[in-house]
């Protein structure tokens, strides 16, 4: 059974791929970008299932299912994330995806679920599926100030110019921005405003 793992974190995409391998025997191709998945999609024959990386480089959001659904002729597509939310999740299955993955279920399962995929299922983890939505609870844990300066920094405005808007200084906008880091688990001011974005936090 032919499967594509397409993930920018490289441990994430190697980890899955060498134990579908080792444990499963499957034939795993790899992509660390959406263009590089639907050239390997085109260059195919049908995968039995493709798994897509929701914030990799090139998805545009649900644009990149949605390519990648088109070009793997109606065999299975799915989206893995360490981010997205239940809302976006809901939106993927009502495009047509086989199956939601976040990144936090333990390997076995989401070994066992992209199996599950492959034989044509639908698969979504009934606890996050259920779950009540995190972006207020998440958002609730900033403060005024903290919010404000995630909104900026989702506008691509730069410390300077954050600092102008809300009457800061500069250095405690860069605090704050270090702060917000912390408090998303955000690699940085990029990851952050991607992590707000997508748990509609602004």
């Amino acid at each position: 059974m032919k499967i594509l793992i397409a993930d920018d974190h490289d441990m994430v995409r190697e980890t899955i791929a060498l134990y579908l391998q080792n444990e499963h025997g499957e034939h795993i191709t790899q992509a660390a970008n959406l263009d590089d998945a639907l050239i390997a999609i085109k260059n195919s024959p049908p995968f039995a299932v493709v798994i897509l990386d929701y914030d990799m480089p090139g998805m545009n959001g649900l644009d990149g299912l949605e390519k990648a659904l088109v070009e793997n002729g109606g065999n299975p597509v799915a989206l893995i994330s360490g981010t997205a939310n239940r809302a976006i999740a809901e939106q993927a299955l009502g495009m047509g995806a086989a199956g939601f993955l976040p990144k936090t279920m333990a390997a076995k399962s989401m070994i066992n679920a992209i199996k599950f995929m492959a034989l044509g299922e639908i698969y979504a983890p009934l606890d996050f599926m259920t779950a009540e939505e995190e972006e207020n609870v998440a958002a609730s844990h900033l403060s005024l100030r903290e919010k404000q300066v995630l909104k900026g920094i989702a506008e691509g405005k730069s410390n300077k110019e954050i600092a102008r808007d809300i009457d800061l200084q500069e250095v405690t906008v860069k605090l704050h921005v270090k702060t917000l880091c912390r408090k998303l688990h955000a690699k940085n001011r990029t990851h952050a405003a991607m992590i707000a974005r997508d748990r509609n936090m602004i």
